[in-house]
């Protein structure tokens, strides 16, 4: 091992920015002289190896910083130090046989960030101009004396290394990206530069150009070689870019890292966004029509006025997003988070919200017009004046929620749990309630006109001056329920329980109580024309002395009639 330390030390005296290759041969002859094979056993030989690699790596990262600090260099006469023609030879001979990793790209901006020959305006600038020239093919198209890529492409298979010209340029561009991205991320975090340097990947937007495609070409032209290497390779580097404006309609970015990125503007219609981490991005006024965003995290991202008709958001994360004024329509959102979401004012209209985490999300005037939202988890939402016409709600979690206001009119509640929710002047015109949980709900004033409420659970619901008229009350347990001042013509509240329920002022012509627990139940000032009271208990029943009794049927087969209504009715 002594041998070995020798060898180290002779490399690690090399002077910056000797080539990797004269060093390798260096390592290779160093072997030959001082470790003939037979003599080296596996553990030496293997120590040989990693510190190989080691040394490669020092050496490389050291020749990215020397060379790009040589390329800010300027000379006496205001000139680089290294002309464009160099520079661009430079870079392909730099970045075109592998894709630079987050790893290596991190170590190389904390070494500039402290070195004394670190220009980022400078770097940047050339860089850019670099990035406009490639996006433009005008590399690989040069002819041969300018054409860096095939230059590099007949060094590299004269030592055996067979790499194709298209490779190379992508190689090469893509890598100039990664470090165009990372100064621009670099910069905004810093006061004296953010204004200086702005990195548009896609081209900036101006009246004239609403939407860039440059960075779609850019996208295309890496897949051309295989799918999915843009996203592979740049994929970590766009969190935080500047895509304003940018076209990337049918793009795949599959699981990309966009977070914080700026998307306002974009148009990703048909993309193919699976997977990818929108983070805290502001994609306000985005166009994302029948893009594929399953699994997604879209959480605290800016999504206002965006466009996400017909999209595919089945288990993507939108918690604490704002989806507001946002279109939705026929989007896929089943087994999604949207807890804490804001959906305010937005169109969800045939929306799937299937088994999806709508809990403490703001929908109020959220339209939800034939929205599937059965299974929903929807506890403390906030639906206030909410289209919710024709909607699905089965089975829904929608305890606390509120829904003062909102329109509920031939909806399905079918084992729906309403317990605590506040639906003061709801409409719940010929909504189907069977077996539904409304135990304590607010529902003053609401609207509840054909509705089946047969078996329902509305112990201790507040229903004061709601109509009900013709409602199927039938089994329905009210039991503690305010009704008064209700409309109730025709209801039919046959073998419902109404144990001390309040039905005073109620207009209750032609209900039909037969069978019902009206024991303890208060009924001053109601209503009774035409109601049927048969077989109904009147244990401790209250009611006005003025009541009117006449044309109330079935009295004589109550039960438990108490001794003074007995009396005022003559039914001894």
């Amino acid at each position: 091992m002594a041998q070995l330390s020798q060898v180290w030390r002779r490399l690690i005296t090399y002077v910056k920015g000797n080539n990797i290759e004269e060093l390798s041969q260096t390592i290779s002859l160093q072997k030959e002289t001082n470790f003939p094979t037979k003599q080296v056993n596996k553990k030496t030989q293997k120590a040989l190896e990693l510190d190989d690699s080691n040394l490669r790596k020092i050496l490389f990262h050291q020749r990215l910083q020397t060379s790009i600090e040589k390329w800010t260099r300027s000379t006496n006469l205001l000139r680089f130090a290294v002309s464009d023609r160099q520079f661009y030879q430079d870079i392909y001979d730099l970045y075109s046989e592998g894709a630079l990793k987050p790893e290596v790209v991190s170590e190389l901006m904390g070494k500039l960030d402290g070195s004394a020959g670190f220009y980022p305006i400078i770097l940047f600038q050339r860089l850019e101009d670099f990035y406009q020239r490639w996006c433009q093919g005008e590399f690989i198209d040069a002819p041969p004396a300018f054409n860096f890529p095939q230059q590099k492409m007949l060094q590299l298979r004269a030592k055996g290394i067979n790499i194709g010209l298209k490779q190379i340029d992508i190689n090469t561009g893509l890598n100039v990206l990664i470090l165009l991205l990372e100064l621009h991320r670099y910069a905004q975090t810093r006061e004296h530069l953010r204004q200086q340097i702005i990195f548009y990947p896609s081209g900036q937007r101006d009246t004239e150009n609403f939407f860039t495609s440059q960075l779609l070409r850019v996208i295309n032209y890496s897949d051309s070689v295989e799918i999915g290497n843009f996203s592979n390779v740049v994929g970590e580097f766009l969190q935080g870019a500047n895509l304003s404006g940018a076209y990337l309609g049918d793009a795949n970015l599959t699981e990309v890292n966009l977070s914080h990125a700026n998307l306002s503007g974009a148009y990703l219609g048909d993309a193919n966004l699976t997977g990818v981490n929108f983070t805290g991005a502001n994609l306000s006024a985005a166009n994302l029509g029948d893009s594929n965003l399953s699994g997604a995290n879209l959480s605290h991202a800016n999504l206002r006025r965006a466009d996400l008709s017909s999209s595919n958001l089945s288990g993507a994360n939108l918690t604490h997003a704002d989806l507001s004024r946002t279109d939705l329509t026929h989007a896929d959102l089943s087994s999604s988070n949207l807890a804490f979401t804001d959906l305010s004012h937005g169109d969800l209209s045939s929306a799937n919200l299937r088994d999806a985490n709508l809990n403490n999300a703001q929908l109020n005037q959220a339209i939800l017009f034939g929205a599937n939202l059965s299974d929903a988890h929807l506890r403390n939402v906030d639906l206030t004046g909410a289209d919710l016409c024709r909607a699905d709600l089965s089975g829904a979690e929608l305890h606390t929620a509120t829904l003062r206001g909102a329109n509920l009119s031939d909806s399905i509640l079918f084992s729906t749990n309403l317990q605590d929710a506040d639906l003061t002047a709801a409409d719940l015109s010929y909504a189907k309630l069977n077996s539904a949980n409304l135990h304590n709900a607010i529902l003053q004033e609401a609207i509840i006109l054909g509705a089946d409420l047969s078996n329902v659970d509305l112990g201790s619901v507040k229903l004061n001056q709601a109509d009900l008229s013709g409602v199927n009350l039938n089994e329905a347990d009210l039991s503690q329920a305010d009704l008064s001042e209700a409309i109730l013509l025709g209801t039919d509240f046959s073998y419902a329980n109404l144990s001390g329920s309040n039905l005073s002022g109620s207009n209750l012509t032609g209900a039909i109580l037969s069978g019902a627990d009206l024991s303890h139940t208060n009924l001053s000032y109601a209503i009774l024309g035409g109601a049927d009271l048969s077989s109904a208990n009147l244990d401790d029943l209250r009611w006005n002395e003025n009541l009117q009794w006449d044309g109330v049927r079935g009295l004589d087969k109550a039960v438990n009639i108490p001794p003074a209504l007995k009396q005022q009715l003559g039914l001894w």
